[in-house]
């Protein structure tokens, strides 16, 4: 996602496409004992209507009087791991039409499972059992309820050479002390596309699988996005054949970014940490040294810019800010680094799209450098124009008619860069 603001009038919206903004940093908000900053939003009237109207809402409580019969450790992780891919499930499975409604909130949300998995943490970080539970060992439980409740531990890409394998990611709901209602259209179009097949131009199957990540920036330096992609980026019999990471981006476009700066810009993150200075890499990731400023796009960027994929017109995206060799002042470039330059935001920015497009192609450079993938903006998903206070209705049709057009446009370009990617299999080379 981009660090701009998701409501503006006419002007702000034009002015948006040309220039980035820079955001003063949200209202900070006491924390209660036992919960996180993330956790402590939940009390707020829009989580709790989107949970209600979703059937999610007697998750966390469910989950808690799980936790209160367990006695061990072992079970314990077991447990966790277990509830928490069922949250993942129930969640696709409602975006994709499988099983009741659970309430009158449209089954292309992303946001029911946002905030059921908040409240799943906050039972679990309270969580006093009558075993000796450490620190390390709480934090390991945290840690398995996040991966399990984000789609990142299942990812099941089917092997042989009948079938094309994609890896798709999404993120969080995020600037939510300006608006709990928020909703973010990448994450909504991973839960709607997980374990979905689409055909290339030329009739060939590709699968694709998904995960969502937080919108924090601890957790992108632990390693959260390396330990999810390099598994599949590997070479094997399951190894992905094409993946795309996805955020949200400027109003009224998609955009293929081309290329990703090494530079976190520091705007306070849903935990309202904030962070500046060069990407860091965690020790053991396999990586390219000396760590590159830049990196770029492996996608079939033109194929998709040219193919009539839905209502929003796809922007080739090549503009990056940097640090000229030898100077010292940024400079905005709007055809792409120069030899030689320090990254200030790449083209998506230097917020955690950028910092994601940038780990995942990184990654690719260092284990399998012919794996085409990149990063995908999304246009803003908006309330409709009668629904701008943030203490409106949490859904309006204007929401859920963008939303699910914004999905099925990534559908239609996912498949685009399916039938590149088979192209260029084909003909031994990455076309773009």
């Amino acid at each position: 996602m981009r660090r701009i603001r998701t409501r503006m009038g006419a002007l702000g919206v034009a002015l948006l496409a040309a220039v980035p903004l820079s955001l003063t940093a949200p209202a900070r908000a006491a924390t209660a004992p036992d919960s996180t900053v993330e956790e402590g939003r939940l009390t707020q009237a829009a989580p709790q209507e989107i949970l209600r109207r979703s059937g999610f809402d007697a998750w966390a409580g469910e989950f808690g009087a799980g936790l209160a019969r367990v006695t061990t450790y072992p079970e314990a992780r077991r447990y966790v791991a277990d509830e928490g891919r069922a949250l993942w499930r129930r969640a696709v499975d409602r975006a994709q039409g499988r099983g009741p409604d659970g309430g009158d909130l449209s089954r292309d949300d992303d946001r029911p499972l946002y905030w059921a998995r908040l409240g799943m943490s906050r039972q679990l970080r309270a969580w006093r059992p009558d075993f000796p539970l450490t620190g390390s060992r709480r934090a390991a439980l945290l840690d398995a309820l996040e991966r399990g409740s984000r789609g990142q531990d299942s990812i099941d890409l089917p092997a042989g050479s009948h079938v094309l394998r994609i890896v798709v990611t999404g993120f969080d709901p995020f600037q939510l002390d300006d608006d709990a209602r928020r909703s973010n259209p990448s994450g909504a179009a991973a839960l709607a596309l997980d374990g979905t097949t689409v055909r290339t131009a030329s009739g060939e199957p590709a699968r694709i699988e998904t995960a969502v990540f937080p919108v924090r920036w601890a957790d992108f330096a632990q390693g959260t996005v390396e330990r999810t992609l390099l598994p599949h980026f590997r070479s094997g019999p399951r190894q992905a054949d094409l993946f795309t990471t996805i955020s949200q981006g400027r109003p009224g476009r998609f955009d293929v970014e081309r290329t990703n700066g090494a530079w976190r810009g520091g705007y306070p993150d849903n935990a309202r940490a904030e962070r500046t200075g060069t990407v860091p890499i965690p020790a053991g990731v396999p990586t390219v040294l000396p760590q590159p400023q830049w990196t770029v796009t492996s996608l079939p960027y033109a194929r998709i810019v040219a193919a009539g994929t839905g209502p929003y017109p796809v922007v080739d995206h090549t503009a990056v800010t940097e640090i000229p060799a030898g100077g010292t002042t940024p400079v905005e470039r709007p055809d792409g680094p120069t030899a030689g330059s320090t990254a200030r935001a790449g083209g998506g920015g230097d917020y955690l799209s950028n910092e994601i497009a940038y780990r995942a192609t990184l990654l690719r450079d260092a284990v399998r450098p012919t794996l085409p993938g990149g990063h995908l903006h999304t246009p803003v998903l908006e309330f409709g124009p009668a629904n701008t206070d943030p203490s409106g209705p949490v859904t309006d049709p204007d929401l859920v008619r963008n939303r699910v057009a914004i999905t099925e446009q990534v559908r239609a370009i996912l498949t685009v860069a399916a039938s590149g990617a088979a192209s260029g299999a084909a003909s031994g080379t990455a076309r773009r």
